[in-house]
């Protein structure tokens, strides 16, 4: 390709709401261009990029026996809710919402978990059949309100989802390493660091799920790590070893007073106690209205994610202090003691300890010696506690660290929850009807390219992994008006390209500042230079982007040379 004839160009400064290197740099390169919030347009070099990386999870998925489909974008059971011409399940929560022209509420897809069970539905009726693995790679779309670092979250989006499908969860759980192995070759072969934790899933009952985290200043995953054994969770999910509280005998409850104390750093400076001899509650608010108390130690914080799973994966938001107040609910004085008619879901660390002062529910009171379960009962007792830096880690005790980091993939068990929603059953061997079990797994490629670049650039532009690269080689011609170096840059440029090379040539006539500052900007591995100096030597020069110092190759060697440190491709055209 001529860079005088490559649609788009390079900006020397990025737009001012580009925050994120990988969004200043993909403006600058000319790789993607932006059409509203959160929709981008891929110019040819950032398509290519998307090519090759497709290529790659293609190739992966295939080696573990995936078959690739192509499904529907608009849902069809929100086509017949709208139109009423089409019979179909009614959609999911994995589907968002939007108006189309004649103002009905359609939905576009965002995973296709319905579409994949209803085809199940209809394909699938003997355990013979199972297991398999079919994939497909398309673009999605969500009603982001957050719309923010370029390629990292979108609005419309192209995703690599993978489903698995089983007679049981034992099979599954035989697939699902197979899957977990294929996603780290696909971003090792992608030239980065992803590393994999245990995440939280999304679905209802916490199902198992690992995440591929990018590590990145900027990112917007919390992840939480230990050094010393390796563990390694997003912060939603990770647990820790809770310390210890104070154990001594029960004594009995007493009331006290403490005007103006509302927060657990006030009650225990007034009452002369640590914060972990305290508890506290806090109120949320499910989508049906219901209140719900979260119970938890005073020294730690509730995580709302493990609380929502606790709850079957409700929706929760905190309850405003007039709902609190028309339930009976004292705000800042409120505790399970004496207190009936809610939904209580207690950390385990209530049971670390002794002699806990806790609310009276009673504005300016708190009661001191209270004891779960003597003096009041829970409707369970599970983890929600949020793990912080320096809480010690459950495997070898010793302390978390945390770091922010970019989701890239993510791995989970979904189960049978679409498919015994969906009627996606089979015969077993005896002849009785199952559902089929199902996992599910999705790579963003957009967002996959933006990790790439993210750990891979310096103060001049990018440095792309030969892998997915735009192309191979960036051949430069320094005097592209004198004769001898036009005719010798072009006969090379054939050269390459017969040779099976991918190459961009730059044949502008521009400076050779510019040249070099944008062959820096755009990335490509490999450049190669032709100027009059080196073909007074009857050389070229030739420089890793990753390196700082070129060398003078002679013409009678370059085809070695790349031989040995640039493979030709056959994936794209030239």
């Amino acid at each position: 390709m001529r860079l005088s004839k490559l649609f788009g160009r390079t900006l020397r400064e990025a737009p001012a709401e580009a925050e994120l290197i990988s969004h200043q740099l993909s403006l600058r390169a000319g790789l993607i261009r932006p059409l509203a919030a959160g929709i981008y347009s891929y110019l040819p070099l950032g398509w290519r990029v998307l090519r090759k990386i497709e290529r790659i999870m293609r190739e992966e998925m295939d080696a573990i026996g995936g078959q690739e489909l192509h499904m529907p974008v608009v849902n069809p059971a929100e086509i017949w809710r709208a139109t009423g011409r089409y019979d179909a399940p009614a959609p999911g929560p994995a589907l968002v919402r939007f108006r189309d022209r004649t103002n009905h509420d359609l939905v576009l897809a965002m995973t296709h978990e319905e579409v994949v069970a209803d085809l199940l539905r209809r394909e699938i009726t003997s355990y013979r059949q199972l297991p398999f693995m079919i994939y497909h790679i398309q673009t999605k779309f969500r009603d982001e309100a957050r719309a923010r670092g370029g390629l990292i979250r979108t609005r419309e989006f192209t995703m690599k989802d993978a489903y698995s499908c089983h007679p049981d969860f034992d099979s599954l759980d035989e697939f699902y390493p197979q899957m977990y192995q294929a996603y780290v070759n696909i971003f090792r072969r992608c030239g980065i660091r992803a590393l994999p934790v245990i995440a939280d899933s999304g679905v209802m009952g916490g199902a198992m799920s690992h995440e591929f985290i990018v590590p990145c200043d900027a990112g917007e995953d919390t992840l939480v790590l230990c050094s010393h054994c390796g563990y390694a969770a997003n912060a939603e999910k990770a647990t820790f070893a809770k310390p210890a509280g104070i154990a001594e005998e029960e004594r009995p409850p007493q009331k006290i007073a403490t005007p103006g104390c509302i927060t657990i750093a006030d009650v225990a400076t007034f009452v002369g106690v640590p914060t972990h001899q305290t508890l506290k509650a806090l109120f949320y608010t499910t989508e049906c209205g219901e209140i719900v108390m979260a119970l938890i130690r005073g020294d730690l914080e509730a995580n709302l994610v493990k609380l929502a799973n606790a709850l079957g994966g409700a929706e929760l938001r905190p309850s405003t202090e007039a709902e609190l107040r028309a339930a009976g609910i004292v705000p800042g004085y409120a505790s399970p003691v004496s207190l009936s008619g809610f939904r209580v879901i207690a950390d385990d660390s209530i049971t670390m300890g002794s002699n806990f002062v806790a609310g009276a529910n009673k504005e300016g009171y708190h009661l001191k010696n209270v004891n779960y379960p003597r003096d009041f009962t829970v409707t369970m007792i599970t983890d929600i506690a949020m793990a912080r830096p320096g809480d010690h880690c459950l495997q070898c005790n010793h302390p978390l660290q945390t770091m922010r980091g970019i989701e890239v993939g993510h791995l989970f068990k979904l189960g049978t929850r679409y498919s015994e929603a969906l009627g996606a059953t089979y015969l077993d061997r005896n002849g009785k009807e199952r559902p089929i079990v199902m996992g599910s797994y999705g790579i963003g490629t957009g967002r996959l390219m933006a990790a790439i670049i993210e750990e891979n650039h310096d103060e001049h532009g990018i440095i792309w992994p030969a892998s997915v690269a735009p192309y191979q080689l960036h051949l430069l011609s320094l005097g592209a008006t004198q004769p001898e170096v036009h005719s010798a840059a072009e006969q090379l440029y054939q050269h390459l390209l017969e040779m099976g090379y991918e190459v961009l040539y730059d044949d502008r006539e521009e400076s050779a500042g510019v040249k070099f500052n944008d062959a820096d900007l755009i990335g490509i591995p490999w450049r190669i230079t032709v100027s009059r100096k080196t073909l007074a030597q009857e050389s070229v020069e030739l420089k890793r982007r990753s390196e700082s110092i070129s060398r003078l190759v002679p013409l009678a060697e370059l085809d070695s040379l790349l031989a040995e440190w640039v493979s030709p491709t056959e994936a794209l055209s030239k």
